[in-house]
């Protein structure tokens, strides 16, 4: 259930997704996540590497191997989404009768 915790915080999975490709630094997380404040950011970055998810880096923070097992598991949950957000566009596109 700790994991659950860690994840259902605001941000942490969003700044784990951006980091999927490779390390960010600080100003580039806050410019990919718009709406996010700069204490949240950096509270998230502190559980984060914690929990060893992340880690700073010379470019900011990284994953971790940890982080990058856990990238490859959300890879599934992302599929699901963008299949789940199509159909919902595409209900929203079908006209409705009167």
């Amino acid at each position: 259930m700790a994991a659950l915790d860690l994840f259902g915080r605001r941000w942490a999975l969003r700044i784990l997704w951006e980091l999927r490709a490779g390390p960010l630094g600080a100003r580039a997380l806050l410019a990919r996540c718009e709406g996010l404040s700069s204490s949240v950011l950096y509270q998230r970055l502190r559980e984060l590497a914690s929990s060893g998810i992340i880690a700073p880096s010379a470019d900011g923070y990284e994953l971790t191997p940890l982080g990058t097992a856990l990238r490859d598991a959300l890879r599934p949950l992302d599929a699901w989404a963008t299949t789940w957000a199509q159909e919902q566009e595409h209900n929203d596109q079908e006209p409705t009768e009167p």
